[in-house]
């Protein structure tokens, strides 16, 4: 007998390809800084913004290559696929502190390859060949606060 899996419901419908790429540039904040995952998106078909907590400002040189990883992730044509978990068996590795209070006790898991793994029930592609070329429009810093705008070129 198969279980039927309830989620929290979803506010909003993402454009796909944006939103995959808001987890890989969320991965790549992780990985290049070692601070949380963004706390304050704006995820649109045309372009998105994310706001990261910072002790200082990327330097252009970082800028570029947050940029660089982030389009070498989506051409690596990484699989992006669901899994769904019991809060008892989620991964160490997957941040829950942005979940409501209210979230199921079932999670969906949403992974980019080998490159990341979060909790989300928003929609996806199901490549990352399915993502057009990454570009930073434009980024500003202010009080620990690092807000990136980009689109995605198609």
């Amino acid at each position: 007998m198969e279980q039927e899996i309830t989620l929290n419901a979803h506010n909003k419908q993402e454009y796909p390809p944006m939103h995959t790429a808001e987890h890989i540039l969320n991965a790549t904040m992780v990985k290049m800084f070692g601070c949380p995952r963004s706390r304050n998106a704006h995820i649109e078909k045309k372009k998105s913004k994310c706001d990261y907590q910072l002790a200082t400002a990327p330097t252009e040189a970082q800028v570029m290559e947050i940029e660089a990883r982030v389009n070498e992730v989506i051409g690596r044509h990484l699989d992006v696929t669901i899994e769904f978990v019991d809060r008892d068996h989620v991964p160490p590795e997957v941040d829950l502190s942005k979940l409501p209070e209210d979230a199921s006790e079932t999670l969906r898991l949403v992974r980019i390859g080998d490159y990341d793994v979060c909790a989300c029930v928003g929609t996806h592609v199901q490549n990352t060949s399915e993502i057009a070329p990454f570009k930073i429009i434009s980024h500003s810093f202010e009080e620990g606060t690092w807000r990136v705008r980009f689109k995605l070129l198609e």
